[in-house]
């Protein structure tokens, strides 16, 4: 994949070599310039336009992926607590066996 920036470099470069090899009138030439200056800024205009835009995308997937995993974080967090507090209650249910056998025994 070529980079964006390395083609408008290239055009840039062809441009000023062109522009000393050119046999053509000062005139001529500079009208050339200004007619590749123009279109090469038209270019760099586009592609910043596409990158903004890519950036928008990619900001947008990533806030939306960020969400998901704080949803799946929180959903096996949520698993995780069940267990612990099931886990409690049962121990919770052998002390109070227990204090009940004290109590009996007094």
């Amino acid at each position: 994949m070529i980079h964006k920036g390395a083609i408008i470099l290239g055009v840039l470069v062809g441009a000023g070599i062109g522009v000393l090899l050119a046999p053509d009138k000062g005139k001529t030439t500079r009208d050339r310039l200004k007619k590749e200056g123009k279109e090469v800024k038209d270019q760099i205009t586009k592609d910043f336009k596409e990158v903004k835009d890519d950036l928008s995308k990619a900001t947008a997937s990533g806030k939306k992926k960020l969400k998901e995993e704080i949803n799946n974080l929180a959903s096996k967090t949520s698993y995780q607590t069940e267990k612990a507090i099931t886990f409690l209650e049962k121990q919770l249910a052998i002390l109070k066996e227990k204090n009940n056998s004290f109590q009996q025994a007094n």
